[in-house]
Parts: C-alpha cells; sequence; structure tokens
C-alpha cells in the first residue's frame, strides 16, 4: 500500500509514502502500482535504473511529454524540483528534499517539472517512464542557475558532459520550454 500526498510547493508533484514489509532476512517494498495513478495513461511503460557515486549530480532535466516515477533502491539523494510549466500556479517554485532506501518513498514528476538529484552515497534510483526513450524530449537547465537558486548542499558536484551542457533557463527558446 502506498499514501499519495501532493507536494505542497510544486502543483502534480506527488510524494509516494511506501510501506515496507521486513524481517531479519531484509525487507520487501512494493514500489509502483498504475491504479495509485488513475488518471495517468501508463501504456507505453519504460522501467530504469542509474547507478551513481557519491558527489554526482544529475540534473536539471526536464520533458516536454514525459512524466517520471523515482524510487531509490538504494543509498541516498537529495532531490531538486523547479516547475518550469508556463501555465502553472506554481511556476518556477522550488523543492529540495532528500530520499533514501531507508524512507521507501516513491516519486512522482510531472511533465514539464525540471528534475535532479545530488548522491550523498552510493545509489542505485529505479524510475519509470510513461514513454519509450525520445532523444529529442531530453531538456535541460544548469543545475546552478542563479535564476532557479537550488540548494544542492555542494558548488563542485561532478556532472556528465551533458549537464554540464545545460543552459540558463534564460536562455532557452519558449517553444522549448513546458505548456
Amino acid at each position: 500500500m502506498a499514501n499519495i500526498e501532493e507536494s505542497k510547493k510544486i502543483a502534480g508533484v506527488q510524494h509516494v509514502f511506501l510501506t515496507p514489509f521486513g524481517d531479519e532476512r531484509g525487507r520487501f517494498v512494493e514500489t509502483f502500482r498504475r491504479d495509485w495513478f488513475p488518471d495517468r495513461h501508463w501504456d507505453r511503460l519504460q522501467a530504469n535504473v542509474s547507478y551513481s557515486v557519491p558527489g554526482v549530480l544529475r540534473g536539471l532535466h526536464y520533458h516536454l511529454r514525459q512524466i517520471d516515477y523515482w524510487f531509490v533502491a538504494k543509498g541516498s539523494v537529495r532531490v531538486g524540483l523547479c516547475d518550469l510549466r508556463r501555465s502553472s500556479t506554481t511556476r518556477l517554485e522550488t523543492e529540495t528534499f532528500e530520499m533514501s532506501h531507508k524512507n521507501s518513498t516513491g516519486l512522482f514528476i510531472p511533465v514539464g517539472v525540471a528534475h535532479g538529484f545530488m548522491t550523498l552515497e552510493e545509489v542505485v534510483l529505479t524510475y519509470l517512464v510513461d514513454n519509450y526513450y525520445d532523444g529529442t524530449d531530453e531538456n535541460g537547465v544548469v543545475w546552478n542557475d542563479p535564476d532557479i537558486g537550488m540548494n544542492w548542499g555542494t558548488t563542485s558536484p561532478q556532472l556528465s558532459p551533458r549537464d554540464a551542457a545545460n543552459r540558463m533557463l534564460r536562455e532557452i527558446p519558449g517553444e522549448e520550454i513546458p505548456e
């Protein structure tokens, strides 16, 4: 079972509090059910996993045609979110918080919300998306954009070349910003 709560800061973001079952052998956690999100169509579901060493920052990424659902299977991360949707009542609101395998939470990220994570230790993060990989829907904003002001708790994370090349939000053309 899961208890799902809407973010208090960003419209459409949902924090999913999962129920782990454990004993001396370990634990079991049901991490996702389609029917937890009845207003979503999960017809083209794809599952992915990201392995990261400590000090890695992945993001900020956003999509125009894809939602994400995250679960931290091992380790802990600092999550950063920013609502980029032009028509949203929470446009440019940000949210940062920690997720870990110890707190058994999932995270539903709607289309148009920029998302990233900073690894606090070695991490295995699983994520489901509602569309198959499409490179034309891989967008990004620089992790330390001063107009967003995300507090990652670091000034020198380990970045991929792609993330290091992300643009400032003010440099992104209007047609590349989510509606």
